[in-house]
């Protein structure tokens, strides 16, 4: 299995937190607790047995080539999106371009500090097509909801029509699994949309399309009590520190 993480943004909501305005750094260069959110990715994807990875990188990509130097992670792949001011679908469809033939793979956002007991339960899950939801999270126009109706899920978008029939909802993590099949649909539906001149699309419309298309093809993992947090703005590097890290579990260690 491959996993494709996107790390080419530039993170502009997060002003200073990344550095002045002469070296700003990449989101997923942010360190907490003196090891970065890529390193982290990486540890926590080898505990659980992958090292077939590729990054796609667009804004600085040379300091997350020469991190990935410094760190011993040579075995990595960077994949760069010339397009990485646009929308997150470019990114998404060149990580995609990276696939063998019927190769399963996950997705995952770079810009999440998490404990690896969440990976691990989308990496174990015995589904195929699989997204992360979190049922305890606070409610606004930032998260991107996930709605479940019958154990189906029927909605993945931050804004809900207020007609929407749900039993309940939770919080993409931003992290999923899915078949090379989805794969292959995911990158013809990319297509659709830069054909149509909608390249500054969220990579996520495309997944909600697949989704809403045929949602039993489609199933999550509930990890509600497990910490993790997306970092998009100053005050989430402030909560990642002193909230979500003391609650991160520790690798163990000498086994996968």
């Amino acid at each position: 299995m491959k996993t494709i993480i996107l790390a080419a943004g530039t993170g502009q909501r997060l002003g200073n937190c990344l550095g002045n305005s002469s070296e700003k750094k990449p989101k997923c260069l942010l360190e907490f607790d003196g090891k970065s959110l890529l390193q982290r990715h990486l540890e926590n994807l080898h505990h659980y047995g992958i090292d077939d990875i590729v990054i796609v990188t667009g804004f600085e990509s040379d300091m997350i080539k020469s991190t990935l130097s410094e760190i011993g992670a040579d075995h990595v792949d960077i994949c760069f999106n010339p397009g990485f001011n646009k929308g997150s679908i470019l990114s998404m469809l060149s990580g995609l371009n990276t696939l063998e033939t019927n190769q399963n793979f996950i997705l995952m956002d770079a810009d999440v500090l998490y404990d690896h007991n969440i990976l691990g339960k989308l990496i174990n899950s015995d589904k195929g097509n699989v997204f992360l939801l979190d049922q305890n999270f606070e409610m606004g126009e930032e998260p991107v909801k996930l709605c479940v109706r019958n154990e189906h899920l029927v909605e993945f978008r931050k804004q809900l029509d207020e007609n929407l029939a749900f039993d309940f909802m939770g919080e993409s993590v931003g992290f999923f699994k899915f078949t090379s099949a989805t794969g292959r649909l995911l990158g013809l539906k990319a297509g659709e949309y830069i054909n149509r001149g909608e390249d500054e699309t969220p990579h996520e419309e495309i997944i909600r399309d697949l989704l809403l298309a045929k949602p039993e093809q489609y199933s999550f993992e509930d990890i509600t009590g497990l910490p993790w947090l997306e970092i998009d703005f100053p005050d989430d590097v402030v909560k990642a520190k002193n909230i979500i890290l003391p609650k991160l579990t520790d690798l163990p260690q000498g086994h996968k």
